[in-house]
């Protein structure tokens, strides 16, 4: 399974306690990923080359990809290896934000779109993108920024406005609107992550009647996709035999 969400954490109980014998592969963009009651390895397998041999090595029977929904060349490689290993693949996704009444979105196509979309006068924005794209919007240094990280260390974010909150969710809609308002905030630039397990952003947002920019998806090659471990159980026991 390659995870580091909250979706490939829970696979990974229920697996666990069947007694199905799986591992979990991490990226290692976190120092101290969550304990897990399967085995685990961290870090990337060299391309779809170094993820066939893994998977070819290894006796793989069946892959499950539960990275975030913005992994998007870990998610074409997955599909690439897995076709050339013949090895069935399944992604276990979360389905896409849609916006509700109150809501005051926008959507940009990516990260280069937001930087751009952010030109003008001085905002106060909470950045909640990670730590990873948060140098690209130097190029907006007029703004403040309000950024959450899930653990400390590495670079300072190469950002002169900013303030940083070091926490890990899930989080509540009444505790991000008492961050938003206690900094002031007056634009939120998000991800579309999708599920529950990030939305209290958007649901203090709307309290507050906040604008919100919304990043779109990278596109992924087509693949077969499930929202629950239920059904990626299912197919393992089942339809992943039949070639489905």
């Amino acid at each position: 399974m390659l995870g580091g969400t909250t979706e490939a954490s829970a696979l990974a109980e229920a697996l666990a306690a069947r007694g199905d014998e799986a591992v979990l592969s991490y990226a290692g963009r976190v120092a101290r990923p969550r304990a897990q009651p399967i085995a685990t390895r961290v870090g990337g397998f060299g391309g779809v080359d170094g993820l066939v041999r893994y998977l070819r090595d290894e006796g793989v029977t069946h892959l499950v990809d539960a990275t975030h929904p913005f992994a998007g060349q870990m998610s074409a490689n997955a599909v690439a290896a897995a076709e050339r290993a013949g090895v069935p693949l399944v992604a276990l996704t979360r389905p896409g934000w849609r916006a509700k009444a109150g809501d005051r979105w926008q959507r940009v196509p990516d990260i280069a779109a937001a930087v751009a979309a952010l030109a003008g006068p001085p905002r106060r924005i909470m950045l909640a993108l990670g730590r990873m794209h948060v140098g690209a919007f130097a190029m907006r240094p007029q703004h403040f920024y309000l950024l959450r990280f899930v653990e400390a260390g590495g670079e300072a974010p190469p950002l002169p406005h900013h303030h940083l909150v070091i926490d890990r969710g899930p989080f509540d809609a009444e505790g991000d609107r008492r961050l938003m308002v206690a900094h002031g905030i007056d634009l939120v630039l998000a991800k579309d992550a999708g599920g529950t397990g990030a939305s209290a952003k958007l649901d203090a947002a709307r309290a507050l009647g906040l604008p919100v920019m919304l990043i779109d998806r990278p596109a992924v090659p087509a693949r077969r996709e499930m929202h629950d471990v239920a059904a990626v159980l299912d197919w393992i026991d089942h339809d992943a035999d039949r070639g489905v």
